[in-house]
């Protein structure tokens, strides 16, 4: 008896410990959004605009690019790879974003690619089946991974025409935040 008297209490300890760890989740995903939580440091960071470091990748030509090639127009520089689940939910609302805006923003959506679960013949095949059209480059060389010290991704840069960079976000995305920074970036 004894001992299924420590089982019961075990199973409903573990349930109270999920449930509070689910409540807490969805409070914090709620009530704190990317936006919200870089808020607070934001007049500070726009009166200082940092220089965007340069990178090399590869572009789907085999050739390689320095991020530096598209100053003098602004751009968004989103770091992906297809095993990331939000980074590949957030994909269709970055190509339609470039289907609209491609006129006014360079986008570069590089993909992290190490040669072993991202191969540059499977995140083109990926790309080609989802019918996505945004320019695609390949970091396969590490240099940005390296430069931006990427240790979570989906990561997103938007940078002015001048090459600095506006704002900054790690993790996915909302649509909305996505199309606001875009209208600032052309209005700057």
């Amino acid at each position: 008896m004894k001992k299924y008297l420590k089982i019961i209490i075990f199973v409903v300890v573990f349930i109270l410990i999920i449930l509070i760890a689910t409540i807490g989740y969805n409070f914090l995903n709620k009530n704190f959004t990317p936006e919200q939580i870089t808020s607070e440091n934001k007049t500070e960071y726009q009166n200082n605009l940092k220089k965007a470091q340069d990178f090399e990748v590869i572009n789907i030509d085999g050739n390689k690019v320095k991020l530096s090639d598209f100053f003098g127009k602004p751009i968004v520089v989103n770091f992906w790879a297809t095993w990331c689940g939000p980074c590949k939910s957030e994909l269709p609302e970055f190509d339609e974003a470039y289907k609209k805006y491609s006129n006014d923003i360079q986008f570069l959506m590089v993909n992290l690619t190490d040669e072993y679960n991202d191969t540059v013949e499977n995140v083109k095949t990926f790309v080609k089946k989802e019918k996505y059209e945004f320019p695609l480059y390949f970091d396969a060389l590490y240099s940005a991974s390296n430069t931006y010290n990427l240790y979570s991704i989906p990561q997103t840069l938007f940078i002015n025409k001048e090459g600095k960079i506006v704002k900054a976000y790690t993790g996915k995305i909302s649509n909305q935040i996505l199309q606001r920074h875009i209208q600032e970036l052309i209005n700057s």
